[in-house]
């Protein structure tokens, strides 16, 4: 387990770790100001809920068209660039007098600018760490995860103590501290092989990420387990009516939302204590893995069997930081932020997806039904996908990788 942390010994890392906690933060928070601010001026739950959509959906298009930023110029300043950006708009946001439509389209340029800042950041992290980064890219799970679990209660009281306005200015803030820490403590991280030639087209640029997967079958499998996601990302769209469904609310809703996130922090830290040629090998057998336990809502679970079986699809879950750190390691370095951006994208886009169809399901079926449907689809494709990935002689993919420290 100490291997697992031995990331933090490198600087670089301590600096984009802290940074990244500290926006995963801010964003929680101005999350839940905005929702409040909104239902408060207008009174609608819909406006309310649109909003909350609206801080998530313009990362569907910013991560296909803006990731290449961080391949073509130097990595440190996308990051800080992108952070001095959010942390204007969200000031600007959090000025009391500013109308609703005008915060509307601010939280959007806002999104947009995650992208790049993304892409930067998980392009920078292999330099970094070296072998290493699959540890970095544990410790980023666990903790990540745990802001996730944590930040929406702790939010909600932030928000409730010192006012949506007062909760927006602190996210600036998170912004501009995360600027200054970038600024100060990590290196200028050009671009592999320099500038992109100014006669590349903007387009060709945009693609080439997803040119890079599809060229390369070991890249698109693993973009394929990465992208089972939109199947058990539905428990977690499906928590309010399931929940009404076994006569519970209030906060067992938060419960509910929080144990596969638990589930996951448990299994990123039990996979470090496997060897990697284990985990790399395991990819496809934890993929099914996280779906499997869905199908049991077929017997209409009742609230304790639900949390078991949530908290055993996020423990397999955990494989999802294997798969990730052994696509950034195989990435084309001069094209490593592109093919981030488009698998990042896909991911999104597939979860929106997953979650907008299991309403639908659970509309006319109910949400124990729609969420068993989503684990039964899931979990078939994760066997074809788990089939392809033994293809891929997962050994020699894992002799192929930077030797681990």
């Amino acid at each position: 387990m100490a291997g697992t942390w031995s990331a933090f010994a490198v600087r670089g890392f301590r600096v984009v770790w802290l940074a990244g906690l500290l926006s995963v933060a801010g964003d929680q928070l101005a999350r839940v100001a905005l929702s409040i601010l909104v239902y408060q001026r207008t009174g609608s739950a819909a406006l309310s809920a649109a909003t909350y959509a609206l801080s998530m959906l313009p990362a569907l298009v910013s991560g296909a068209l803006l990731s290449w930023l961080a391949d073509r110029f130097p990595r440190r300043q996308v990051m800080v660039v992108c952070d001095v950006v959010r942390a204007l708009l969200v000031a600007v946001m959090a000025v009391p007098s500013t109308p609703l439509p005008l915060m509307a389209g601010l939280l959007v340029l806002v999104q947009l600018a995650e992208a790049p800042f993304s892409a930067a950041q998980g392009a920078v992290l292999p330099e970094l760490l070296g072998a290493r980064y699959e540890a970095g890219q544990a410790v980023q799970q666990v903790t990540t995860q745990l802001c996730l679990v944590l930040g929406f209660a702790v939010a909600a009281f932030v928000v409730a103590g010192v006012g949506a306005h007062t909760a927006l200015a602190i996210d600036a803030a998170t912004f501009a501290v995360s600027a200054l820490l970038i600024r100060a403590g990590l290196g200028v991280h050009p671009p592999p092989g320099g500038r992109v030639r100014s006669g590349t087209s903007w387009w060709r640029q945009v693609a080439a990420g997803a040119l890079a997967v599809r060229r390369d079958r070991t890249l698109a499998t693993l973009v394929w387990l990465g992208w089972l996601a939109l199947f058990t990302v539905v428990p977690e769209g499906l928590a309010v009516p399931f929940a009404r469904e076994v006569g519970v609310g209030g906060g067992w809703i938060g419960v509910l939302l929080a144990a596969e996130p638990a589930g996951a922090v448990a299994g990123a830290l039990l996979l470090r204590l496997v060897a990697r040629r284990v985990r790399v090998r395991a990819l496809g057998v934890l993929a099914v893995g996280t779906s499997a336990p869905l199908v049991a809502y077929w017997a209409q679970p009742a609230l304790s069997t639900a949390l078991a079986l949530l908290f055993l699809s996020g423990i397999c879950s955990a494989y999802q930081v294997t798969a990730g750190a052994t696509f950034v390691q195989l990435s084309p370095p001069p094209l490593r932020g592109r093919a981030l951006g488009f698998a990042r994208t896909g991911m999104i886009a597939g979860q929106g997806l997953g979650i907008v169809l299991g309403g639908v399901l659970a509309q006319l079926a109910g949400a124990a039904t729609a969420i068993a449907v989503a684990g039964t689809a899931g979990a078939l494709v994760a066997l074809a996908a788990a089939a392809a990935w033994s293809r891929r002689r997962p050994d020699a993919v894992s002799a192929a990788l930077p030797a681990e420290a």
